[in-house]
């Protein structure tokens, strides 16, 4: 197997009394969708927060790309190649799409502390991120405010600033959350080939999306990882159902 490009070992988090990482260990392999999923306060946004750089561990190791981000904050994971799109939208909701684009793509081109004026003028920052709103599908919103998008878009918006940044891993906080039937099916015919420019760790509610994109699932009920395996690993799994699933396992 290809080694990880993002790897957690004993991850734990607690707040007082409660335990929201217990000792969680998994990996992200170069080429896959692995999906995490649990129960409402299982401490998947947590983690997800963890990885990011948002929150410390109280122990454990985190590795991504070959090493150990334990000292890294945010930002500087970011400029690593770790990409995370979120459950509640990151983005300018003032400025315009291409703007919000423009931000990411001056962070990569280190350019961040120029003005807009100049930068929209800037064809070796607008041209790739003309790209990438035409990749989400985005290029004939370029010059609405992001306010004035519909939800739907905004998520794809989410998706564009996340590719500028020209990432090793994409961490998605429930990319599916709001969306319509319509909606949700385009986006997972989207991370079905995104994984082919890099792996996805995908935190998401949407058992539908989840059982067609996912190449494994881990589940976290309580702060701990009860279970890991593919779609029919976790399918058949009697605890996972007890636990998440709803299901009577007998």
């Amino acid at each position: 197997m290809p080694d990880a490009i993002l790897s957690l070992s004993n991850v734990t988090k607690q707040f007082g009394a409660l335990l929201a990482s217990d000792q969680v260990t998994l990996d992200l392999k170069p080429g896959e969708i692995h999906a995490l999923i649990g129960p409402n306060g299982a401490g998947k946004s947590t983690l997800i927060k963890q990885i990011a750089g948002e929150l410390t561990p109280d122990s454990g190791e985190i590795h991504f790309a070959g090493q150990n981000i334990g000292g890294l904050d945010a930002v500087a994971r970011a400029r690593m190649g770790l990409a995370r799109t979120f459950q509640v939208s990151s983005l300018m909701p003032e400025f315009s799409v291409l703007q919000n684009v423009l931000l990411a793509q001056q962070a990569v081109s280190g350019k961040i502390f120029r003005f807009f004026r100049p930068v929209l003028k800037d064809k070796s920052l607008i041209d790739p991120a003309m790209a990438q709103l035409e990749r989400v599908g985005l290029a004939d919103r370029a010059h609405m405010r992001a306010a004035d998008i519909s939800h739907g878009e905004r998520r794809q918006l989410e998706m564009a600033v996340a590719l500028s940044l020209q990432p090793k891993a994409f961490l998605l906080d429930e990319p599916m959350a709001g969306m319509g039937p319509e909606g949700s099916k385009r986006l997972t015919v989207f991370l079905d080939a995104l994984r082919h420019q890099a792996p996805v760790l995908l935190v998401e509610h949407d058992m539908d999306a989840v059982f067609a994109l996912a190449d494994r699932i881990s589940v976290l009920v309580y702060g701990k990882i009860i279970a890991t395996g593919t779609v029919d690993d976790i399918r058949n799994n009697a605890e996972v159902r007890r636990a998440y699933l709803g299901e009577d396992a007998a």
